[in-house]
């Protein structure tokens, strides 16, 4: 949870730097959410006075936020006698959250036309190789919640890109996650254009769908500084050692800025040119896993290299505080892109494949949300039983 009022003693609020990024054309989204958050006031007060402008859930989150003290002790137990199960129980209360969450955004998206001020609601991870499981959770889940500024995230499986045009098609919102590789970005952005050619050609309305491509960062250097690392161990050249480890920390930021090229060929082209006309937003490219995992490099790292018009950021509450207290807000997303290009050459000539780095990080992606997801209704279940051991006691 970001300390407001820690950074903002001594500092005028037009040196804000996360609203200073909004200058810039990138929206700043929280990467967490919790009951207490809410109902003490916590998210208004980062939306207001932080420049936060949208938020994201996942398993992982909602893990913690139940895990840690009793906020939803109440909520459980009217469950309980309800007898609904655990996932049912954990479902109900993370539809009520991101509801109230929608409703504080709402203001930010009714001002910026629909365009930002969105909540993620994510679907189960089970459903991330599964593509009629995901049709029916994310309609579920967009009809529980029911308000305009919900994102749906769907994994940008090769399952899942079909699904994500379908979904876009109905009008849902969709926030694609766990993407990794330029290839994957390329497939759900030409989703959500062909989707949005659906409404145009059907004579629907273009103007209030809205859709993001999370495409994962600091993941990327975590796999790929170990893999480059083990090849350094492998020769005793030096000037090959040193010719390898000038790509480490380098290869997450040239990777996304390769991403976001190809978001420009895209939505600067003649094929979106008559949606946009329409009246349609492009598809933001928004930067997650922004969090840098490495502590010798930058806390920021992934933030400064990453701004530039058209892109969110969801930052965890650290990465905010640090920016706040040294973050540096210049446009650098479409900037040394040639360097990019010969960073992943470079990658390339150690031995290491990016398309294997980016497959792999895939698949870890979702056995870490599946394991948090299982471990989040295995908490449930075992607050469950406590409280209605409690409850017998009473009686």
């Amino acid at each position: 949870m970001v300390d407001v009022a820690k950074h903002q003693n001594g500092r005028d609020q037009a040196d804000n730097p996360i609203k200073a990024l909004f200058k810039e054309g990138q929206s700043v989204w929280l990467d967490d959410i919790s009951r207490q958050m809410l109902r003490e006031g916590k998210l208004q007060q980062q939306v207001e006075q932080v420049g936060i402008r949208g938020v994201t859930s996942n398993p992982t989150i909602f893990e913690k936020a139940i895990a840690s003290g009793n906020a939803y002790d109440d909520a459980v137990m009217e469950l309980l006698r309800h007898d609904k199960s655990a996932p049912e129980i954990f479902e109900a209360v993370e539809v009520e959250d991101i509801r109230d969450a929608c409703d504080v955004l709402r203001p930010i998206y009714d001002q910026s036309g629909g365009r930002d001020g969105f909540v993620s609601i994510e679907v189960s991870p089970g459903a991330a190789r599964d593509a009629e499981g995901t049709r029916v959770e994310a309609r579920r889940l967009w009809t529980s919640v029911d308000r305009p500024n919900l994102m749906v995230k769907i994994p940008g499986t090769l399952e899942g890109a079909a699904v994500v045009e379908e979904m876009l098609a109905e009008g849902l919102n969709i926030n694609i996650t766990l993407l990794f590789s330029i290839a994957s970005y390329e497939r759900v952005a030409n989703a959500y254009v062909a989707a949005l050619e659906q409404r145009h050609a059907a004579g629907q309305p273009v103007d209030r769908v809205a859709s993001v491509a999370s495409f994962f960062v600091s993941r990327v250097d975590a796999l790929v500084d170990k893999l480059v690392e083990e090849k350094i161990g492998q020769t005793d050249d030096a000037a090959r050692q040193e010719t390898m480890r000038a790509v480490l920390g380098k290869v997450a930021v040239a990777n996304a800025k390769l991403a976001y090229a190809k978001f420009q060929e895209i939505f600067e082209g003649p094929r979106f040119a008559p949606l946009r006309e329409a009246g349609a937003a492009v598809q933001r490219p928004l930067w997650a896993s922004t969090g840098t995992k490495n502590p010798a490099y930058s806390d920021v790292l992934y933030v400064e290299e990453l701004i530039g018009p058209d892109t969110v950021n969801t930052m965890p509450g650290k990465t905010i505080e640090a920016f706040l207290d040294h973050g540096q807000v210049r446009r650098t997303v479409d900037q040394n892109v040639d360097a990019a290009r010969q960073t992943m050459r470079d990658l390339e000539a150690t031995g290491v494949s990016i398309d294997e780095v980016t497959a792999q990080l895939e698949e870890e992606g979702i056995a870490s949300f599946t394991k948090s997801f299982d471990a989040l209704i295995a908490g449930v279940e075992g607050k469950r039983a406590a409280l209605a051991q409690e409850a017998v006691a009473v009686d």
